[in-house]
């Protein structure tokens, strides 16, 4: 269960950084007001309404000027990362060297001496019982 959290810790922390330095542009048509096209990468596609309006404003005087509109959306992402450890600040490289002291001591297991008996000395043995019993721990 440990080893599946950490994989999708680390995946979902890869992923906020690909997206966060990922820039990209939506682009969307509007005719009157419906949303005719969006394209994520490339220019979206018209309705063809302006081909429309430029045959008809020769025969007609009234022609309807701004139908449709192109809407354009800039998300740009983070150009610069710290890379280094000697531009943090002290309070973030503190973070750091913390973060990486505990992480590392997840994977050690420290293995205490609990001999509670070190000052006290065994009773003297008077005779011994397993021999004069014949009782053997195998």
């Amino acid at each position: 269960m440990k080893e599946i959290f950490h994989k999708i810790a680390s995946f979902s922390l890869a992923l906020i950084v690909l997206l966060s330095t990922v820039s990209f542009t939506v682009d969307s048509h509007y005719c009157g007001d419906t949303l005719v096209d969006t394209s994520l990468f490339g220019h979206a596609e018209t309705c063809g309404m302006e081909v429309q309006q430029q045959s008809n404003s020769s025969e007609c005087d009234i022609s309807k000027k701004g139908f449709c509109s192109d809407e354009q959306v800039i998300v740009e992402g983070q150009d610069t990362l710290k890379t280094s450890f000697d531009k943090l600040d002290k309070d973030q490289q503190l973070f750091v060297a913390a973060f990486i002291h505990t992480y590392i001591n997840l994977f050690f297991e420290f293995q205490e001496d609990l001999n509670s008996y070190r000052d006290y000395t065994p009773p003297p043995l008077v005779r011994d019982i397993q021999v004069l019993d014949q009782t053997f721990l195998i």
